[in-house]
């Protein structure tokens, strides 16, 4: 009896060790060589993949049993000589794979709530884009036509995807509030800028404490506290730069009752195109108290085009320039990622509205100075 007994308590043990294996990984992948080495890699605290494991193919398998990890986060899967990855969510559960060699992109993963969270998430960002492209094929095809009536329709079914879009992602985050899958999809919505940042702060704050503490979510709130520094209601960052001739000028000395910040370059194409816009603005109102501070992001050694493009555009206004192209500090201060990109700023500073246009950013000023 005892003898059994022992035999039971040992098999208890040896199934309950076999049922939670924690961090573990397995998968079949076909048509790979037995002894071709599959790495395992995290993503570091510098966005970069590190290896920390490996294992070997034999018979088309593999599994690795993994140290348990304290927090969820991002990893991958390499397999030695064939390019790309497989991204999965690293979680203490059974992760299953079922790898294609030859579309590592199209493996499929099980296991654990992570992973589920980001199959969907992946799901939904695949066929949001298939259909984006094929709505976009199918204006291509409408423009070549002249067809107006059918290039409307289909800009409204694409306005209507952008939004089921924002809907689904806002509705992720909500319902998966201790998921690192929740960073990833507001990281998105950050990066592409399709809700506003004071939404996107929002969102965060919901996160679990535990979850805010992941260098990811660490990364986010950086980006978002340094996108609130230049939203509307903000104060303006203060700021100086080196004028045409080599003086400094600072956005202090050149502010008026309503001061527009305008970011360009003589490179720019599109900023080129607005800006009669804005000389035939500024020509109207100055005199009422609109001042403009252009900061260009023309590149080094290329003074001359930024100063040939001023006199030729009939740009009266300040301009500075540290002439050092997307690394110029002061639209890196205002994270400006795309120009042209204004910011107008009422008499004390505050930043009133931005990114304004044609007749928007005219009804703008003339509103400001009470016309």
């Amino acid at each position: 009896m005892r003898k059994i007994a022992a035999l039971l308590a040992l098999s208890t043990i040896l199934f309950s060790c076999e049922a939670d294996k924690g961090y573990f990984l397995s998968g079949n992948i076909s048509d790979v060589a037995d002894g071709t080495t599959i790495y395992v890699s995290e993503i570091d605290n510098n966005n970069r993949p590190e290896k920390i494991d490996s294992t070997t193919i034999k018979d088309g398998k593999f599994e690795i049993d993994l140290k348990d990890i304290e927090k969820s986060d991002m990893a991958l899967l390499e397999i030695d000589g064939i390019g790309g990855n497989v991204l999965y969510i690293a979680e203490n559960q059974k992760i299953a794979f079922e790898i294609y060699k030859d579309s590592l992109r199209a493996s499929k993963i099980e296991g654990g709530k992570e992973n589920k969270a980001l199959k969907e998430y992946l799901d939904h960002l695949k066929a949001m884009n298939q259909k984006i492209g094929e709505l976009r094929m199918e204006m291509r095809t409408a423009m070549q036509s002249q067809d107006t009536a059918k290039l409307n329709d289909l800009r409204a079914l694409e306005a209507e995807l952008i939004d089921n879009d924002k809907v689904f992602k806002k509705k992720m985050v909500s319902e998966n509030t201790d998921s690192f899958v929740s960073l990833m999809v507001l990281t998105d919505l950050s990066r592409i800028k399709s809700l506003p940042n004071a939404e996107i702060k929002e969102m965060y704050n919901s996160l679990s404490e535990d979850l805010k503490e992941n260098h990811l979510a660490k990364r986010l709130k950086e980006n978002i506290d340094r996108v609130a520094a230049t939203d509307v209601g903000a104060k303006a960052p203060g700021f100086s730069g080196p004028t045409p001739s080599g003086k400094e000028l600072s956005l202090k000395d050149a502010m008026g009752k309503v001061t527009i910040i305008d970011f360009w370059a003589a490179w720019c194409k599109p900023c080129r195109i607005e800006n009669p816009n804005v000389v035939k603005v500024y020509n109207k109102y100055h005199d009422k108290g609109l001042n403009i501070i252009g900061v260009s992001l023309d590149r080094a050694g290329q003074k001359d085009k930024w100063l040939q493009a001023i006199e030729d555009d009939g740009l009266t206004w300040n301009h500075i320039s540290h002439l050092k192209f997307w690394q110029e500090p002061i639209a890196q201060a205002y994270d400006v990622k795309s120009i042209p990109a204004t910011f107008i700023l009422d008499e004390n500073g505050i930043i009133v509205a931005r990114d304004l246009r044609g007749q928007d950013l005219e009804n703008k000023i003339k509103e400001l100075l009470g016309e």
